[in-house]
């Protein structure tokens, strides 16, 4: 019989949890998967004959043969594996009905199932696994649950991870309840799709039709299904078709569960790059009113009829701000005109009860100014807070906006085109500061909808799976941390002989592309902007490029072990992304290293020439490998180099300028070096309490977060350094993350006292567009001047935290000449 409800293990329990419920050999009550039957009803769902089709294959690739899938009521096998919506599949309803299938408060839960073994379910049925969805989403995760638990890595398709062949499988008799999700809608942004995603589908993936099409996007929604997501923001670059545009791309979608949306800049499901025909001095509100709601109303009347998240609000053509309203008073006005205007439309077209459907507003780039000049939301949509592009959440929900039915979320990026230098290529936003920012969002009640950024899709995976882990499980994440949640993603990706070393690189690999983007790796930003040298020196490029080489020997030494079908995921997933980013900074400090000593040693400084001349050809013939050899050319377009071409050069790293062989002047004048004969004092070395260590973010091996930002106004805590310092005076400066005060506040702050002395705030105020943001994004750090000047010898440093949220990473002490007593 049924293992009670009671020992179930916790909701949202996932595959990478590895609670080993799924096992190659089985206790005498354990199900076994061979020879079992899928079944499914008719009637059921679309989506769920699609997932009971993909458990099918999936089975099968792992032990050898596929099992029978019907939707007969009369199996051919004495077990099965059946899987249905409550309500929609008779044999699981009976069961239900005839208490011999416990569901608890499954019934009207969101996105939630149940996975159970029962015996004798039915005539000619000896045992069964049940897999029961308390609606067509949660269904569709349960068969993906057992699929993923039992070996299938959700990057099976679009990474080439090959499950592993097994004997046998066998799934624990206990009955297993998953969900309701942490978070309600779940997905990511195709974007900035011109030199990856789209290429690859209109020339490798699906040349018939030219584009990104119903072919990739069903493996789009594939993929989300396997992640448990439920929301998609297509791409919508001038290079793509439109989504709408082709009606079979919707109905695809519904038919794979999916929720559509649409970015921050398409309003009402409408791609205005593509579908707006009269001009950008058209789309105009203030102007033309009607001819802006006759184009809203068309989208409303044809998708209507499906599930779909409705951007509300107004910004320009494409990723620029609203055109009308003048002022912000004006912009404001008109902006709340335009949001009932939509409201309008939905009420008439897609529900009467307005409130029900989902609508969010997104506070992004110049619409947040608008908010926060005292926009009025209709309280049922969701308040949308986005980051600055770069990982820092910019503003979250107050007391007040916390308690609006709408409640809120957050648009997030792990990639992005745009100022002050775009990050396209390699994806290295560190796991840990993925999990403290969205953890934060959580603890203020961002709950509602997760969106984000993962340009082609192609290389974030790790960050994608992260993000979208934690939007279902927010609590397994954090529990985990960023080195166990890598070591998880390795196991389950390479199996757990390789995991602890593999997690090992992971984790070198996003602290040492924290210090600086392989996107970033130039020193100035802006258009016109004077090009410079980096602050290093020599010693210091050459230290940086020392611990990169140590990286790529550990990178050698597991590349070795990998098995010959897991060599293409191998590459996709760790040897790509981190080989050419230590193959980006050989490049640029050999050729920086020419510049500096090609003066007064010229033949070392040919020889660092040289070599960065290789450098970049070895990048190429990487990059060339990926798209050219790996998994038999099915990438072939997938991946540019940064930067790919020409186009947003204001925003792209200048392309590589090699030394010439018969150079014998620097190509930029090399300005003086910074940063030598500082003494640095992490932050993760003080005593005391009321801080939270954060492992995996920051230069150091931890960093320091103040407070908690659920109690806001607990503060004081302190941080207690004992500091020897060499003869002389020294100036105490900090080294913070660059985030967010919460709350729209304006800078961070704490205070920092030596001796004992009485502390002195520290203020850094935080706006994105000043040079100190773009500074601070592209250092990963900001660095505070304290206003204290110490002497030599030995000193107490007490740092106390002022407002929760503010995260430390080091002091940093400069010389500041002779000591003054």
């Amino acid at each position: 019989m049924l293992a009670g409800l009671a020992a179930a293990v916790l909701a949202a329990t996932t595959a990478w949890a590895q609670d080993g419920w799924i096992s190659e050999t089985g206790s005498p009550h354990a199900f076994p998967i061979a020879g079992a039957e899928i079944l499914y009803a008719s009637d059921d769902h679309p989506v769920v004959g699609l997932a009971a089709g993909d458990l099918r294959d999936d089975l099968g690739a792992m032990l050898g043969k596929p099992p029978r899938l019907s939707t007969e009521t009369s199996p051919k096998s004495r077990t099965a594996i059946i899987v249905g919506t409550l309500g929609r599949n008779p044999l699981i309803d009976g069961l239900v009905r005839d208490g011999r299938l416990q569901v608890g408060d499954l019934p009207g839960a969101w996105e939630s199932f149940v996975i159970a073994v029962v015996d004798r379910p039915a005539p000619g049925l000896d045992r069964a696994l049940v897999i029961a969805g308390s609606d067509r989403r949660g269904t569709a995760f349960g068969a993906y649950e057992l699929s993923r638990a039992a070996g299938v890595s959700p990057w099976t398709w679009w990474a080439d991870v090959k499950p592993q062949k097994k004997k046998a499988l066998y799934v624990a008799a206990d009955a297993r309840r998953f969900g309701p999700p942490s978070v309600r809608y779940r997905g990511i942004f195709i974007n900035d799709e011109d030199w990856g995603l789209q290429p690859w589908a209109a020339k490798t993936f699906d040349p018939a039709y030219g584009d990104i099409g119903p072919k990739t996007y069903e493996k789009v929604f594939q993929l989300l299904l396997r992640l448990k997501a439920n929301t998609l923001w297509p791409a919508m670059h001038e290079v793509s078709k439109p989504f709408n545009a082709d009606p079979a791309n919707a109905a695809l979608a519904d038919r794979w569960g999916i929720v559509m949306g649409s970015s921050h800049a398409e309003p009402m499901l409408r791609n205005n790059v593509g579908e707006w025909k009269a001009g950008a001095e058209a789309f105009n509100y203030a102007a033309n009113p009607g001819g802006v709601l006759d184009y809203w109303r068309e989208r409303a009347k044809s998708n209507g009829r499906y599930e779909s998240i409705y951007t509300l609000g107004m910004r320009g053509i494409h990723d620029s701000g609203m055109v009308g309203g003048g002022d912000i008073d004006g912009q404001r006005a008109l902006l709340e005109k335009i949001i009932t205007d939509q409201r309008g439309l939905i009420g008439r077209y897609v529900d009467p009860k307005v409130e029900t459907v989902p609508q969010v507003f997104t506070a992004y780039k110049e619409v947040l100014d608008i908010y926060r000049s005292g926009l009025k939301v209709p309280d049922d949509v969701t308040l949308v807070w986005p980051d600055d592009n770069f990982g820092y959440i910019r503003q979250l929900p107050n007391e007040q906006e916390r308690r609006r039915p709408g409640g809120s979320g957050v648009y997030y990026h792990l990639s992005y085109l745009g100022a002050p230098l775009s990050h396209l290529w390699l994806s290295t936003t560190p796991p840990a500061l993925v999990i403290e920012e969205m953890g934060r969002a959580f603890d203020l009640d961002a709950r509602k909808l997760w969106v984000v950024n993962v340009g082609d899709i192609k290389p974030a995976e790790l960050g994608t799976q992260l993000f979208l882990d934690m939007a279902w499980d927010v609590e397994g994440v954090r529990k985990l941390g960023a080195h166990g949640y890598e070591e998880a993603f390795a196991r389950e990706t390479f199996g757990p002989q390789q995991a602890k070393a593999i997690a090992a690189i992971l984790a070198q690999h996003h602290q040492l592309n924290f210090e600086r983007k392989p996107e970033h790796l130039q020193w100035f930003w802006g258009k016109g902007a004077t090009p410079r040298s980096s602050p290093l020196s020599v010693a210091q490029g050459d230290e940086r490029l020392a611990r990169f080489d140590a990286l790529i020997g550990k990178l050698d030494v597991e590349a070795a072990k990998i098995p010959a079908e897991q060599r293409d995921a191998w590459f996709e997933l760790v040897d790509y992304p981190v080989r050419a980013a230590a193959l980006a900074n050989r490049r640029f400090f050999d050729a920086e290293a020419f510049d500096r000593l090609i003066g007064e040693r010229p033949d070392e400084a040919r020889v660092r020439a040289a070599r960065a001349r290789s450098t970049d050809a070895e990048i190429a013939a990487l990059t060339r490998r990926f798209n050219e050899e790996i998994a038999g050319g099915k990438w072939r377009g997938i991946m540019s180099e940064e930067p790919a071409d020409g186009s947003w050069t204001s925003f792209r790293q200048r392309p590589f300028e090699a030394p010439a062989v018969d150079a014998t002047t620097p190509r930029l004048a090399p300005s003086p070096a910074e940063g030598e004969g500082l003494v640095v004092v992490e932050a993760e070395t003080a005593s005391g309490q009321g801080w939270r260590r954060i492992d995996g973010l920051g230069r150091g091996g931890a960093a320091m977060a103040a407070g908690d930002v659920r109690e806001p106004s607990k503060t004081g805590a302190a941080l207690d350094y004992d500091v020897t310092l060499p003869a002389g005076a020294w100036a105490l400066d900090v080294d913070l993350l660059p985030t967010f005060p919460l709350n729209g506040q304006t800078a961070l702050r704490l205070a920092v006292g030596v001796d004992g002395g009485a502390p002195v705030t520290i203020v850094a105020p935080r706006k994105v567009g000043d040079k100190a943001w773009a500074q601070g994004v592209t250092d990963g750090r900001l660095r505070v001047g304290s206003g204290a000047t110490v002497c030599g010898g030995k000193r107490a440093v007490r740092v106390t935290s002022v407002d929760p949220g503010v995260v430390l990473d080091a002091l940093v002490f400069r010389p500041a000449g002779a000591c003054k007593p």
